[in-house]
């Protein structure tokens, strides 16, 4: 051998050497890494009907002479939720037990204070969660780690997506990864790739296969396919796993029923794009400079490509002012989008961050194209705000940002929030987009961002539905998800799940509703039982009780959700329920954590596994969004005003004789009033002193729809123009027309709505009829008032717009049970008294009480006026 190749052998030798980890024993066998092997990796995944179910399994032997720590890394997809995780040491299992976040905390603090703690268990990144946990191994002692996971695999662009990260740090002897998938409609597509790996050696590792309902992939490299070179002894198997398929659709909707619970999912094709109005609200603040603005700017140029000429647009830049691109909206025509780009193409950072005023011209811009039929009737609107920081000029308070967006809004249409990297309160930019019927999402700072704001687009770029209702026979179903939906978006899937209240139905029927870009379409499903049992015969192929389990993440996941804007008595409902299936299912979920308890030198010690929140701060938002307001008037007449804002209620009393007639509601420009009627207790009261009163009539008109509805505890009659119909409250009945809907509940109450916007409910409150004193009589709510002018008044629609009113002073009044206090409201200071009243709105037999501050004097500093001013002389 010639002297010259001496120094490359050498070379070669120690870069072999230092891979295995110099000195290297030869008696070590491959992928030894400090005296722990792990001779097998699996990962088992089965998805049936879209809902996931994967089992990671690793298992290790500790070959050195004392004992060492072995570490069990996961990455998991952030949408799944883990439901078991197992220990077994030299044959002995210590599983991992889920219990409320409390619980688990508590044990796990006791844990630390007796210096045996293991450490929590908490990361995330841009798609996955880490969950991570550690064990001392005995000399020659064998572990196994095992989690299992569920998730419900949703469409996004047209393809389910199953993402699994693959990370040994090592060679493995038996590495496989194993996907069984079954669905019922069957599988149209089927594919799978790695980004670890050159497509030459996937195809030798990988095999995939579908045929009918069911597909297969299988992902065993061997030895010398993972090494990254052919010496080596380091895995090239780092990176990313991925399974997309989607399932044939003959027909638009697919219906699946099993041990009394259902599945519906719904996703139309060849449907026609309909026309979008959007407003790209873009935050241009100093900190935006470099390369976020380019990125930005390089988004906007690709997504004006993509823009369709029957759409409408227009951006908004904020710094701190607002400046816009064109005072109102314009079509996407081939002149209006080069005049677009050369806009964003000059756009440049600079100066504050006024979010507040940027969103609500935008708003704005978009109802008032709408109101002047400016864009297509059918067309939908859409808001998406950019910004990388915190609001710090104008109003700069959250919560009150988001009072104002979503008075702005009022449910029209949704408004997407992207927080592009973390120096954000993402939490605010979440909740806002939540109740505005939109979602947030981070857009990492990252070479990439750009095609992440690209991607976003694409999602929400075709709707094909608005307006979306999903509808099952009444009285069938208990525990029905989210069934109305603002859009349905091409590429997407709309997925309903519930309970049967009969298990033995022989038939199953299913409508969606929406409007599309032409008509109002409606598509109908309809199951015959017999059919459905033939047709999942084979279901035990993939797992059995997986509709439920898919029902019970579904409803979890969207309670969360809600969870996120409620506050008070409904957030701690929503709380109890999630927390009450997460249990049941054994989930994981952010009010749960699972507490493993593990060997180490003969001390248990104690790990807990947390769903990660997003983002640098807690998922807990600390903003809670008050409730709707609420309007109504019921009992004696007393008149309740729930004040959102200050997740509190004034209410007062009318004292006037029987026969007067009061203004409830009259807006001059809609054209609606509402007058109740007062009636008293029956003549022969034997004390008149303490005769209560109440509304025994009202009349409900719009003056612009030529429409009246008198409504007494006896009967309801409609006057449409000179036509005439009398219903009786025994009925339970449906009457539309344009923009008009009443519906009669018998017994209970009937419910008028004018169009999107207006509705109002009337109780009936039936006493018994040999009663000496008390007679029927009617309560009046307003749910929603949006669509109403801000000229309306009376003795609610004063109420219907903001006011601000202010207690202090609480101190013990001449009833020692009711505190009084100082109010100062409409520059008028009163002396108000503590109570409660009635709500009977959503139950009329026994109704929820809502505590108040009462104004006495018949209202007198808090309504405009004084009360006669309301008395009007007649009901119409």
């Amino acid at each position: 051998m010639a002297s010259a190749q001496w120094p490359c052998l050498i070379l070669a030798l120690l870069s072999y050497l230092a891979a295995s980890g110099f000195p290297r024993s030869p008696s070590r066998p491959l992928g030894v890494v400090d005296g722990i092997e792990v001779y097998s990796t699996k990962i088992s995944c089965k998805v049936t009907s879209r809902f996931a179910h994967n089992v990671v399994t690793t298992r290790a032997v500790n070959r050195a002479d004392t004992a060492k720590e072995v570490s069990f890394d996961v990455e998991l997809p952030k949408t799944a939720f883990i439901t078991s995780f197992t220990l077994t040491i030299d044959g002995v299992t210590y599983p991992g037990n889920v219990k409320e976040k409390e619980v688990a905390k508590k044990q796990y603090e006791k844990a630390v204070s007796q210096g045996k703690t293991a450490g929590l268990v908490k990361a995330s990144g841009r798609k996955l969660e880490k969950f991570t946990v550690s064990v001392n191994v005995a000399a020659g002692s064998k572990v196994t780690f095992e989690l299992t996971y569920e998730e419900l695999l949703k469409r996004h662009k047209g393809k389910y997506e199953m993402y699994l990260k693959v990370q040994p740090k090592q060679l493995v002897k038996h590495f496989e990864i194993e996907a069984d998938i079954f669905e019922p409609q069957g599988i149209s597509t089927l594919d799978a790739e790695a980004s670890f790996i050159t497509n030459d050696l996937l195809g030798s590792a990988l095999t995939k296969s579908f045929s009918g309902k069911k597909g297969h992939v299988s992902f065993k490299p061997s030895l010398d396919q993972q090494r990254s070179c052919p010496t080596c002894t380091d895995s090239l198997l780092n990176g990313d796993f991925t399974i997309t398929y989607d399932v044939n659709r003959e027909s638009p909707a697919n219906v699946q029923i099993v041990n009394g619970y259902f599945v519906h999912f719904f996703a139309p094709q060849g449907l026609p794009v309909v026309p979008k109005n959007v407003v790209f609200v873009i935050d241009v603040s100093g900190s935006m400079y470099g390369r976020k603005i380019q990125q930005t700017k390089d988004a906007l140029l690709k997504i004006l490509e993509d823009v369709k000429e029957d759409d409408y647009l227009n951006f908004i830049l904020f710094s701190g002012d607002v400046t816009t691109w064109k005072d109102n909206l314009v079509q996407a025509t081939p002149e209006n989008i080069q005049e677009a780009r050369e806009f964003v193409m000059n756009i440049h950072s600079q100066g504050m961050t006024n979010i507040n005023d940027a969103l609500l011209r935008g708003i704005s811009m978009l109802n008032k194209a709408r109101e002047e039929n400016a864009v297509p009737e059918r067309s939908t609107s859409i808001i998406i705000m950019l910004t990388d920081g915190d609001a710090n000029v104008g109003e700069s308070k959250p919560e009150k940002i988001q009072d104002n967006v979503r008075n702005a809004i009022r449910g029209k249409f949704p408004l997407y929030n992207l927080g592009f990297g973390n120096n954000l309160n993402y939490n605010f930019l979440e909740s806002m987009a939540l109740e505005n019927h939109g979602l947030a999402r981070r857009i990492y700072e990252d070479s990439d961002a750009n095609l992440q704001l690209q991607g976003f687009y694409e999602e929400v770029a075709n709707p094909l539905l608005t307006s979306v209702e999903v509808e099952y026979p009444e009285n069938a179903i208990l525990d029905l998800t989210q069934n109305t939906y603002q859009h349905f978006y091409d590429g997407s899937e709309i997925v309903v799940a519930g309970r049967l209240v009969d298990k033995d139905l022989n038939n199953f029927k299913a409508d969606v509703k929406g409007h599309g870009a032409i008509n109002d379409l409606t598509f109908t499903e309809e199951v015959d039982m017999k059919e459905m049992e033939e047709a999942l015969r084979e279901r035990d192929y993939i797992f059995g009780n997986y509709i439920e389990r898919l029902w019970a993440y579904l409803t979890i996941e969207q309670l969360l959700e809600k969870r996120k804007n409620a506050h008070g008595e409904e957030k701690e409902n929503l709380t109890a329920q999630a927390l009450d299936l997460s249990l049941k299912y054994h989930f994981v979920t952010p009010l749960t954590s699972m507490v493993v308890t593990k060997p180490e030198d003969n001390e248990d010690q104690t790990a807990i596994a947390d769903k990660p929140g997003e983002g640098p701060t807690d998922a807990e938002a600390s903003y809670q969004r008050p409730q709707t307001p609420y309007y109504y008037v019921d009992g004696d007449p007393h008149f309740i005003i729930q004040v959102p804002e200050k997740d509190d209620a004034i209410c007062f009393n009318i004292d006037e004789d029987p026969g007067t007639v009061l203004r409830l509601i009259q807006d001059p420009i809609t054209g609606l009033t509402v007058n109740g009627q007062i009636i008293g207790d029956k003549r022969d009261s034997p004390d008149s002193k303490t005769s209560k009163t109440y509304f025994g009539k009202l009349g409900i008109a719009n003056a612009q729809m030529d429409f009246q509805i008198e409504v007494t505890p006896e009967k309801i009659t409609l006057q449409n123009g000179a036509a005439q119909s009398t219903f009786s409250w025994l009925d339970t009945v449906t009457v539309r027309q344009d923009g008009l809907s009443v519906t009669i509940n018998r017994k209970k109450n009937m419910v008028i709505s004018f169009g999107d916007g207006v509705t109002f409910v009337v109780v009936l409150h039936q006493v018994w009829k040999k009663h000496p004193v008390h007679q029927d009589f009617l309560g009046f709510y307003v749910v929603d008032s949006h669509r109403m002018s801000t000229q309306t008044h009376g003795l609610l629609g004063q109420f219907f717009h903001p006011f601000e009113f202010k207690v202090s002073d609480v101190h013990p009044g001449s009833d020692p049970t009711k505190p009084d206090a100082t109010m100062v409201v409409k520059n008028h200071r009163l002396t108000v008294t503590r109570g409660s009243q009635k709500d009977y709105g959503k139950d009329v037999s026994s109704g929820t009480k809502v505590t108040c501050w009462f104004v006495h004097n018949n209202g007198q500093g808090l309504i405009d006026g004084v009360h006669s001013d309301y008395i009007v002389p007649s009901l119409f």
